[in-house]
């Protein structure tokens, strides 16, 4: 006799009964119900937060999860209470352009923020008494800056990564800025010697540890404690390389999106491609060699890692889990974990819809229409079954499980959709994009590091000026309103 297949129902009755009888603790019993695909399932608009006059760049939680904290194109900072939809408080970041990004530090009683944006500002915010706020420049990059990674329980550390390849560190008790290396590209991609930095994320478990990624292919770990603070060494090289074998050699790739879950899983997001799932023994290593990779392999997506001294070389089951079926091309997106275990993956897509996946498989579960348009960011609550959304509109859209039905998969959603591959080329459009790079060269030039063929390197990118296509649309990345070459020079 074939058993009847247990559905969500039964699930949760046999979880009531081991709670009551003590079979399963009331945490572990709490983290069933918040990983539950049913509640994933019956995710709906709760509340759209309406205030912002401008595109949503940003929106992250505090730690208790009461307050949700955003910026946008109209360069204001927003605190709401999201269960009420009232805005607790509102004031103007102090930058020139777009707020990229804005984060609570931790251990601050909601009154230490830090934000950067499109002008290459990264500055501090503090809510004084009776609410007022003050502001202040803590530093800045050649170019926008698009993300800040803040130490895990440190009030005083955060990270940022710009356009112009650099990545900075901070220290709120000094106010200093670091700048710890620019980013390089290691192709002979005599056009973009340095990275274009798009994100940036710290692993909870190991503090130490950072990852960015920008316009190739490569996502980049270091180690801050290889960091000499008296600046007598060069911290520019990568302890280790993440990219998919068949992206690798690639130069129409890029990454928007880095997340690490708090297993130290990576999750890295591709432009014009999908998302992937890395553990640590996929890394490359420290000196991947992509002039030794098999072109022909490539094509086929065969395995390379035979040119690397990497534990990849063992068995095709450590090849990265692959998230399909959002569409990542027209703005730098993020991408983070769901659930109380890092159980479900999620992404915002061009078609402004979000995406849901099992992280174990990669099976997409969910399909929700949130924007008309793009949507770009989606932070999970740090407690519950609660998401923030947004992107090209103006509000913030809160999902909770309070849908009466399971939703089912939409049957337009093409999961293995080709998507066209435009390269980085057509989003370096802008005057200000170029001038960025050539600053970022001479920087490079100063520097007795790097005393050698930076001169022809910023010759050759001075040449290509004068060869891009001049067709371009010019969309800047955020989807917003392009910034002009004043904005850049603020």
């Amino acid at each position: 006799m074939r058993k009847r297949r247990r559905n969500s129902l039964d699930t949760a009755i046999v979880d009531v009964w081991q709670r009551e009888v003590g079979q399963v603790s009331t945490r572990n019993f709490a983290h069933r119900l918040a990983a539950s695909e049913d509640l994933v399932l019956r995710l709906d608009i709760f509340r759209k937060l309406e205030k912002h006059r401008g595109c949503v760049n940003t929106v992250s939680f505090n730690a208790d999860g009461d307050i949700v904290v955003s910026g946008s194109d109209d360069r204001r900072i927003i605190f709401w209470d999201w269960e009420t939809g009232s805005v607790e408080l509102s004031f103007h970041s102090g930058h020139n352009n777009n707020v990229f990004q804005a984060k609570i530090m931790p251990y601050t009683d909601d009154r230490s923020i830090v934000t950067c944006a499109a002008d290459g500002q990264v500055r501090h915010a503090q809510v004084l008494e009776r609410g007022e706020v003050e502001t202040k420049l803590l530093g800045k990059h050649q170019g926008r800056a698009h993300k800040l990674a803040v130490e895990p329980g440190s009030p005083h550390i955060f990270y940022t990564c710009g356009e112009d390849g650099l990545v900075q560190h901070f220290d709120l008790r000094t106010g200093a800025a670091t700048q710890l290396f620019t980013c390089q590209s290691f192709h002979d991609r005599s056009y973009m010697p340095i990275i274009y930095l798009n994100a940036i994320a710290i692993d909870p478990r190991n503090p130490n540890l950072f990852v960015v990624g920008g316009s190739d292919e490569y996502t980049r770990l270091y180690d801050i404690r290889k960091y000499k603070w008296d600046g007598s060494t060069d911290f520019g090289q990568p302890m280790d390389y993440f990219c998919p074998s068949h992206l690798i050699g690639d130069e129409q790739v890029g990454i928007t999106g880095l997340a690490f879950s708090d297993q130290s899983e990576l999750l890295v997001s591709y432009i014009d491609e999908f998302i992937y799932l890395f553990t640590r023994e996929m890394g490359l290593g420290p000196y991947p060699d992509p002039v030794s990779t098999d072109s022909e392999a490539s094509e086929m997506g065969a395995d390379h890692h035979s040119a690397f001294p990497s534990a990849m070389d063992a068995d095709v089951k450590d090849s990265p889990q692959v998230y399909k079926g959002h569409r990542n091309c027209d703005t730098v997106k993020g991408v983070n974990f769901f659930g109380p275990k890092c159980e479900y993956v999620v992404s915002g897509s061009d078609c402004g819809r979000i995406f849901i996946w099992k992280k174990k498989g990669g099976e997409l579960i969910r399909v929700m229409q949130a924007d008309k348009n793009v949507v770009n960011c989606i932070e999970p609550h740090p407690h519950t079954t609660v998401l923030a959304s947004s992107g090209i509109e103006t509000n913030i859209k809160m999902w909770t499980p309070n849908a009466l039905d399971r939703a089912t998969l939409p049957t337009n959603i093409e999961k293995t959709r080709s998507k066209p591959r435009g390269g980085w080329l057509n989003h370096m459009a802008l005057p200000h994009d170029f001038m960025m790079q050539l600053f970022s060269q001479e920087r490079r030039s100063a520097s007795p590091v790097h005393d050698g063929d930076n001169s022809a390197a910023g010759r050759q990118l001075v040449e290509l000026i004068f060869t891009i296509n001049t067709n371009s649309d010019g969309s800047s990345d955020d989807g917003g309103k392009t910034s002009g070459p004043e904005d850049f020079f603020h």
